[in-house]
C-alpha cells in the first residue's frame, strides 16, 4: 500500500517543477568550491578526524565513494566526469593511483576507521573486472573496516555485466545495485548511442533479486532525444513490470556548450517543454499507481524499502550519492573528480586523470578545490537538508542546534515562503514550516529560498 498521499500536479505547476536548480546533495553546493582549500586543508581535517576518534568524541560515522570513470562507449546525454576507452588495461594503472591516495589517507588516520557505506560510481564500474574490483576492494580495507550491516552498493552498465558477474560482487560483499536504464524505446536508445534490450535488463534484474542484493534501483530520464509522451508511457510500463525497490527519475539538462557529447544530440530531436510535462506527469501518476512512494527529488522507493521506511521514520539523509538511509556522514571520496566531505569542510579531488594522478606520484592529495564552511553555512546545511530529508524545520530543533532565533535570522526567508503557502506548498505553524504533499514535490524551490549564495557572483 503506498503511504504518501496522492496529490494532484497540473501542467502549470508541472512546469514550475520542471526547472533547473540546486540539488542540494550538499549546502553550499560544489559550484562554490574554490581553489584557496588545498591538499593540506584536506589533510588537517583528516588528522582532526582521527584526533577526535582517539579522544573518544562522537564522530559523523564514514561513507567511502571511489569515481571510476572508464566506459567503452560514450552516452550522448552523459554530464559525469569519464573516460571513454576500450583499453581495459587502463584501469591497473588508475588502481594504483587509488592506492596510492588511500595510503595517504591510512597515514593521516595511522589506524582504519570503520565505514557503514560503500558506493562506485562512475563513468562505469564495471568496466573493471571482477579481480580487479577484488583488488579495489583490498585496497580500501587497508584504510577503512566496513561494518557487518555496510551499504555496499555499485553501479552496473546492464551491457557490460552478465548474472555471474552479479554473483560475484555479491560475494564481494555488494548488497545493492543500480541499473542504469535511461529509456527502453529503441529510436530513444540510439540517439543517445546506448542500446539495451528491455529481456537483458529484465534477466540482470531476476538475477539480482535471486542473489539477495537488498535494494535494487534503476535510473530513468526524461527529456531525452525522440522521446515522445507515447514512448514513455511504454518504457514506464515496462519499468512498472520490472519493479525495482527504488527508481530515480531524472529530467535532461541539454548543455552542449559544457558537455561535448551532448554536441551529437540534434537540438530538433528534444521533446518540447509541453512533452516533458507530460512525461514527467505520466511519471508521477504510474509510479504512485503501482505503489512507490514519492521520496523526494524526483525518487521513489516501494513502502517496505529501507529509503522508503526511513523517509517515514524521519531518518532520511542526503549526500553527494542522494537520499541515503545511513546516519549524517563524512565521506572520504577517492578517484578523479571525486567529492568529498570531512568535518566541516568539503572537498574535490582533480578532474583530469593527468593532474590526478600527477599528484599522488608526488606524494600529496590530489584535492583540487574544496571549501571551510562558515558558520552561516553549517546554519543554513542543517535547514536545506532538513526541508530536503524531512520536509519540516522545526524552529526548537534548529534553535537548539545551531544557536540562533530562527525568526530573526530567517527573517526575509520566511516572508519570501509566503507565496509558496498561498499555492498549497507549505503551511508556516507558530514554530515551524512544514511542506504538504504537494510541496514534496518543489523540495528544491522551497530550499533555494534559504541559499544565500544563489543571489551572489560565482
Amino acid at each position: 500500500m503506498n503511504s504518501s498521499p496522492s496529490v494532484e500536479l497540473d501542467s502549470r505547476l508541472l512546469q514550475r517543477l520542471d526547472k533547473s536548480g540546486p540539488r542540494y546533495t550538499s549546502y553550499p553546493t560544489a559550484d562554490r568550491f574554490n581553489e584557496r582549500f588545498q591538499p593540506q586543508d584536506y589533510e588537517r581535517a583528516l588528522k582532526k578526524r582521527a584526533e577526535g576518534l582517539a579522544a573518544g568524541l562522537a564522530i559523523t560515522p564514514l561513507s567511502v565513494y571511489v569515481h571510476l570513470p572508464f566506459c567503452e562507449s560514450v552516452c550522448y546525454y552523459c554530464a559525469c566526469n569519464k573516460i571513454v576507452t576500450r583499453d581495459h588495461t587502463r584501469a591497473t594503472k588508475y588502481l594504483d593511483a587509488i592506492e596510492l591516495e588511500v595510503d595517504l589517507h591510512v597515514r593521516a588516520w595511522r589506524h582504519p576507521q570503520q565505514a557503514s557505506q560503500l558506493h562506485l560510481g562512475g563513468g562505469t564500474p564495471t568496466f573493471l573486472s571482477d579481480q580487479e574490483i577484488s583488488r579495489l576492494m583490498s585496497i580500501l580495507r587497508r584504510a577503512v573496516e566496513f561494518s557487518p550491516d555496510a551499504e555496499m552498493s555499485v553501479e552496473v552498465d546492464p551491457r557490460t555485466v552478465t548474472p555471474q558477474r552479479l554473483a560475484n560482487l555479491a560475494e564481494m560483499g555488494f548488497n545493492r545495485i543500480s541499473f542504469g536504464v535511461q529509456d527502453f524505446d529503441a529510436q530513444v536508445q540510439a540517439a543517445v548511442h546506448r542500446l539495451q534490450p528491455f529481456e537483458s535488463v529484465q534477466s540482470l534484474m531476476e538475477s539480482a533479486r535471486s542473489l539477495g542484493y537488498g535494494s535494487i534501483n534503476t535510473d530513468l530520464i526524461y527529456g531525452l532525444p525522440k522521446q515522445t509522451p507515447e514512448s514513455f508511457a511504454r518504457t514506464l510500463g515496462q519499468v512498472a513490470q520490472l519493479r525495482p525497490d527504488r527508481i530515480a527519475l531524472c529530467g535532461y539538462a541539454h548543455m552542449p556548450e559544457r558537455f561535448k557529447p551532448q554536441r551529437r544530440i540534434l537540438t530538433p530531436d528534444l521533446p518540447t517543454q509541453v512533452q516533458r510535462v507530460s512525461m514527467l506527469e505520466q511519471a508521477i501518476k504510474c509510479f504512485r499507481a503501482e505503489g512507490y512512494d514519492y521520496i523526494g527529488m524526483d525518487h521513489f522507493a516501494l513502502p517496505e524499502d529501507s529509503l522508503a521506511v526511513a523517509k517515514r521514520q524521519g531518518r532520511l539523509q542526503r549526500n553527494f550519492q542522494g537520499y541515503s538511509t545511513q546516519p549524517d556522514c563524512d565521506i572520504v571520496a577517492l578517484g578523479v573528480s571525486a567529492i568529498g566531505r570531512v568535518g566541516n569542510s568539503y572537498s574535490q579531488n582533480a578532474k583530469t586523470l593527468d593532474q590526478y594522478q600527477a599528484a599522488l606520484v608526488q606524494g600529496r592529495f590530489p584535492i583540487q578545490k574544496g571549501l571551510w564552511l562558515s558558520s552561516d553555512d553549517l546554519i543554513r546545511r542543517t535547514v536545506v537538508m532538513a526541508l530536503m530529508c524531512q520536509g519540516r524545520l522545526d524552529f526548537d530543533a534548529i534553535e537548539s542546534t545551531c544557536g540562533i532565533t530562527v525568526s530573526e535570522y530567517f527573517k526575509p526567508e520566511l516572508a519570501r515562503l509566503q507565496p509558496m503557502v498561498e499555492e498549497g506548498m507549505l503551511v508556516l505553524e507558530p514554530r515551524a514550516v512544514q511542506l504538504t504533499p504537494l510541496g514534496w514535490h518543489f523540495v528544491r524551490s522551497v530550499s533555494m529560498v534559504f541559499d544565500r549564495y544563489l543571489d551572489s557572483p560565482l
